[in-house]
């Protein structure tokens, strides 16, 4: 079985990623550490194998699985929604009906892995009271209980240091099965997490869309989708099925779970889910000569509480479109992510009266991935709204457009190195004086750099 999977993966894996872009004020320790790091990449030659706790489980690289972590190659998808559970390495085994049922098969050692990023970034124009050309050491520290548990059941369960608290990160916790219908294969399976789109295996979902890794030092526009801002404050069960390795389906129900506040949700709380908030994903794909196509739709629709736990109510749907394309080259991949997300919200003013709104968040991305670690990365993103004085901005509007640019260099597949920069066209509605005080959208744009070990 293992060696079958190896020749799949032959067939079907690509490799890796990389991003680039410099600063204003072009100041000279900036220009050294970007003239360093294209040095070392230029340097250093083919990458060898790396083994957090997947890797070790399968007896498989992490190539085996992605192209650049974490974005998933076609392999990849296949491990995740088969419950994470391949395994190539001994185990511990107990059964009985004569052999015929397994009671026991325990991982010989413990699925653990750790990941660390530290980032320096820089903002084209300093932001008043706050410190400029930030290091972060680290940006985050994370554990991961991530592998096997049953024949059926499998984990991805990170537990995260930022630099200020440790708490639960995401969470998916899987079980799956295969079976036959009539000639044509399915996997079903039910998925237990605590981040809407977390469990999806496409890179064009809030979870894992592009960038992957971005600084939390950087001004962000400051409205996003609900979608993108339920991480780790819901808890939701679901079930999914892929049909003959074509059709995939998921109806999750999610629950207020929120962490860092009362739990369950008391009269002071804010953001608690009246009901549940369903979660859907519907997508086709399919893989021929050396291309791969997705084509798809998400979206959730929670009902929350204006303050506490009755009264006033904010209802929004989220509605996602999506689309990924791969080809493999003969240098390398080549992959393509797209999606629009529409939403739209009814916020109660009286019991009576309530206010609609929309809101729209388009994004796309092309990577090109090269077999000796290199690769490059250009997005391009879009937010258009409704005026809503509850945005944040100073001009209550909510639209915000640019681009984003990025190398990296993957040296060994568990190890990237990472030079992005973002650059604002239009921030929260304006290209200029967007604040009232005379920034411009351009005083925002940041140059990141990251360095990520997965070991």
């Amino acid at each position: 079985m293992l060696n079958i999977m190896r020749e799949l993966i032959q067939k079907t894996t690509f490799h890796f990623g990389l991003k680039t872009e410099s600063t204003k004020n072009g100041n000279k320790l900036i220009k050294g550490i970007l003239g360093l790091l294209l040095v070392f990449m230029l340097l250093q030659a083919g990458p060898s194998m790396s083994l957090p706790s997947y890797a070790r489980q399968t007896g498989l690289s992490c190539a085996a699985c992605h192209f650049s972590f974490p974005e998933l190659n076609s392999f990849g998808r296949q491990f995740k929604m088969n419950g994470y559970v391949l395994t190539g390495m001994n185990t511990i085994d107990a059964k009985e009906d004569s052999d015929r049922t397994t009671r026991l098969k325990l991982l010989s050692t413990l699925p653990l892995s750790v990941m660390v990023q530290t980032s320096f970034t820089h903002i084209s124009k300093d932001v008043e009271g706050v410190q400029n050309n930030s290091v972060a050491f680290p940006q985050q520290l994370s554990v991961f209980y991530a592998g096997q548990v049953t024949p059926h059941i499998g984990t991805f369960i990170q537990m995260t240091y930022d630099g200020q608290s440790v708490g639960m990160d995401n969470a998916d916790i899987r079980y799956a099965n295969q079976t036959m219908m009539g000639s044509k294969s399915l996997v079903y399976g039910a998925t237990l997490n605590n981040n809407p789109a977390v469990q999806d295996v496409w890179n064009t979902s809030p979870a894992w869309r592009f960038p992957s890794a971005s600084s939390a030092a950087s001004i962000n526009p400051a409205k996003s989708t609900i979608m993108e801002n339920l991480g780790m404050q819901v808890a939701g069960l679901g079930v999914y099925s892929l049909y003959n390795n074509f059709l995939f389906t998921e109806l999750t129900l999610y629950r207020s779970a929120q962490q860092g506040a009362a739990n369950p949700a008391t009269t002071s709380s804010t953001m608690a889910l009246k009901g549940v908030a369903p979660y859907w994903r519907v997508a086709v794909q399919h893989n021929w000569s050396s291309n791969y196509f997705e084509l798809g739709t998400f979206g959730i629709a929670p009902k929350f509480y204006a303050e506490g736990i009755s009264g006033l109510t904010n209802k929004i749907t989220d509605v996602g479109l999506d689309f990924q394309f791969e080809r493999r080259l003969p240098i390398g991949a080549f992959s393509m992510h797209t999606s629009l997300i529409n939403e739209t919200e009814n916020r109660d003013v009286t019991p009576e009266q309530s206010d609609k709104l929309n809101f729209n968040s388009f994004k796309i991305d092309g990577n090109l991935y090269l077999k000796n670690g290199l690769g490059a990365t250009l997005g391009y993103f879009n937010t258009t709204g409704s005026v809503d004085e509850n945005v944040g901005s100073f001009n209550n509007k909510p639209d915000s457009n640019g681009f984003i640019a990025q190398l990296e260099y993957l040296p060994w597949y568990n190890t990237k190195f990472a030079l992005q920069y973002v650059a604002y066209n239009k921030f929260d509605g304006s290209n200029s004086s967007y604040d009232g005080n005379g920034r411009s959208a351009a005083n925002n744009n940041t140059l990141y750099l990251l360095v990520w070990l997965n070991f």
